[in-house]
């Protein structure tokens, strides 16, 4: 076996939920220490970042003699929950596919990208190659806002599953909470009562419009087009009593020009027209949360390096985009011309989940030359 598959595996077999996912989860810890050590094994001088309480970026440094571009290989090291799940972390290989947890989410790109630096370890001469498994992506990436603060590069590649295509776009999103609000009585006094739940069905009502008119749209580029749907939702105490409280947890996925609060923004948009049709109508919202969209020009040196490396394999070379979000918006953010390439795979976040063992050392070769490539 292939020792990066053999890595997979064994990054696979460790239990890195994300303990602000699932409360009470290990977190990144024991992946991290699988990562760390390959890297010091292959040569790469290795930091711990402290992120919070017991989580850690795991970072390695190749530095050569003579000055060059720094680039950064970058993956995220947490996975989400297993529920439902019979051996999440039983690495099982059938048919080409390895399966468990995180396989294709992301530590199929994880072994690619530690066997990429293990391959240019030994005759690396210039420039600086940064190797960056990172925390909490699945949360609130405080991993990638911890890494672009102490450390920086002129290139980043962040080994997402892209199915080994180029991918230089991808969506934003935002997380939001509506609540409206009733009056309890009991279930026999209706003059009395006033039903919160039923107020929530209003604002469900003009969302699922919203949600039509921006599907509807044409495509934002590579970026494709906006959406949203209701996540959670709870409200109620019992069966004979008007509800006077419920909570609508949303998500908005967002494209250029959708940044910042205006999600937010939309929706109380919503409950003002809502409370116009209804002077008792009672409702609020709030941003918990928002990632913004990320575009990179293909014609930037990063991508069509890339791209000639995927060409030589006959493997489709043209820029995509993707519908999920990633840290390259962080990247980005902090200065750090970002692309997405990473093996192909299916069932994230699903009961079962697996990648392409052959995807996994074809991006693992196509990252270690294309890292040459950007170091002549």
């Amino acid at each position: 076996m292939d020792p990066v598959i053999e890595l997979l595996s064994d990054l696979v077999a460790r239990n890195s939920v994300n303990p602000s996912l699932v409360p009470g989860a290990p977190g990144e810890a024991a992946v991290a220490e699988v990562a760390r050590a390959w890297m010091a094994a292959a040569g790469l001088d290795v930091v711990m970042q402290d992120v919070s309480p017991g989580r850690q970026n795991v970072i390695g440094v190749l530095e050569g003699r003579e000055t060059g571009p720094t680039v950064m290989l970058c993956g995220h090291l947490d996975t989400v929950g297993v529920e439902g799940m019979e051996t999440p972390f039983t690495p099982r290989i059938e048919d080409g596919r390895l399966y468990g947890r995180g396989s294709q989410d992301m530590k199929g790109g994880v072994a690619a990208m530690l066997g990429a630096a293990a391959r240019l370890a030994p005759t690396w001469k210039r420039g600086k190659l940064i190797v960056a498994g990172v925390v909490d992506e699945e949360y609130e990436s405080a991993g990638a806002e911890a890494l672009v603060k102490a450390w920086r590069a002129d290139a980043a590649i962040v080994t997402e599953p892209t199915d080994l295509q180029l991918a230089v776009a991808h969506k934003g999103f935002a997380w939001i909470e509506v609540t409206t609000k009733g009056r309890a009585a009991h279930g026999s006094r209706p003059a009395e009562g006033r039903d919160a739940i039923m107020r929530m069905g209003r604002v469900l009502a003009a969302l699922e419009t919203r949600d039509r008119e921006l599907q509807a749209r044409p495509p934002q580029g590579l970026q494709g087009v906006a959406s949203l749907h209701a996540s959670i939702i709870s409200g109620g105490r019992e069966l004979s009593v008007y509800p006077d409280r419920c909570v609508l947890q949303m998500e908005r996925r967002t494209v250029s020009g959708e940044e910042g609060k205006a999600p937010l923004v939309e929706v109380e948009g919503i409950l003002t027209r809502l409370r116009a049709q209804d002077v008792q109508f009672d409702a609020s919202a709030r941003l918990m949360t928002a990632r913004p969209p990320y575009s990179l020009d293909a014609s930037h040196p990063l991508p069509s390096t890339i791209a000639a490396a995927l060409a030589a394999r006959n493997l489709k070379a043209s820029p995509v985009g993707m519908s999920f979000w990633t840290d390259a918006a962080i990247l980005a953010a902090a200065g750090i011309p970002s692309v997405l390439f990473g093996p192909g795979g299916a069932g994230l976040h699903s009961v079962e989940e697996y990648v392409n063992i052959d995807d996994v050392l074809v991006c693992r070769d196509v990252l270690a030359e294309t890292v040459s490539a950007f170091q002549p």
